[in-house]
């Protein structure tokens, strides 16, 4: 602020109206007012950048993290891949290469995903498998208490809004319980078998069926959960 004003030793009051040292200190508190807005206004500005930024960090973590657990995951041992190469619509029956079936030509409606306790149209689950969806299905004569334990694996990892997973009984199996995406398929002799959850990790909501993000919703079906 430079040096302090001069006093004028005639004056009978330390300041009178017009004195310089009384404009000068109004100058200087304007000057430190001045200065101190532009420390608020810099602060608010660093604070808001800091936040965009810490913003922009959480999200590039989560969706790093989506990505990495998508990666992480390894395809079952046991499972087995095949090439299914007929991505047409079709109206009528069709007689499938593999129980259940594992892709190939569809209804043009797919199946919504989630819980059935009855058998669903191979057709119509076709599609969703289409979409990314895993199709889980166990023989009509399984437990009731494997069944409660397939329904929780189901449900507890759905992805996303679409849930990319199906559930339902079907006769004639393999095996008590096979999973099947796209162009491939899994058969375990148990409902708690860890592979059935690192193939839903590994395919469920993925693009091996050539539609990837495609609705399991708004088709047809009504899931119980």
């Amino acid at each position: 602020m430079g040096k302090p004003p001069h006093r004028n030793r005639r004056s009978t009051s330390q300041f009178s109206p017009n004195s310089p040292g009384r404009d000068g200190h109004a100058n200087g508190r304007r000057q430190e007012r001045g200065r101190r807005l532009d420390r608020r206004v810099l602060a608010i500005a660093g604070g808001v950048t800091g936040l965009i930024g810490v913003g922009l960090v959480v999200a590039a973590l989560t969706v790093a993290a989506m990505s990495g657990a998508k990666t992480a995951a390894t395809l079952p041992q046991g499972t087995q891949v095949f090439d299914e190469s007929d991505h047409s619509h079709v109206t009528t029956p069709v007689v499938y290469d593999h129980t259940p079936p594992a892709g190939g030509a569809h209804n043009p409606t797919w199946l919504n995903c989630g819980v059935y306790t009855e058998q669903v149209p191979n057709e119509n689950a076709v599609h969703s498998l289409e979409h990314g969806t895993v199709w889980i299905t166990y023989q009509p004569t399984l437990a009731a208490g494997d069944v409660s334990t397939l329904q929780h694996l189901v449900t507890s990892n759905y992805v996303g809004d679409q849930r990319y997973l199906l559930l339902s009984p079907y006769s004639g199996l393999p095996a008590p319980v096979v999973a099947s995406a796209w162009g491939a398929q899994l058969q375990v002799q148990s409902a708690s078998d860890p592979r059935l959850l690192q193939f839903i990790r590994y395919f469920a909501g993925g693009s091996q069926g050539g539609e990837p993000g495609g609705l399991c919703t708004e088709g047809i079906g009504s899931p119980i959960e």
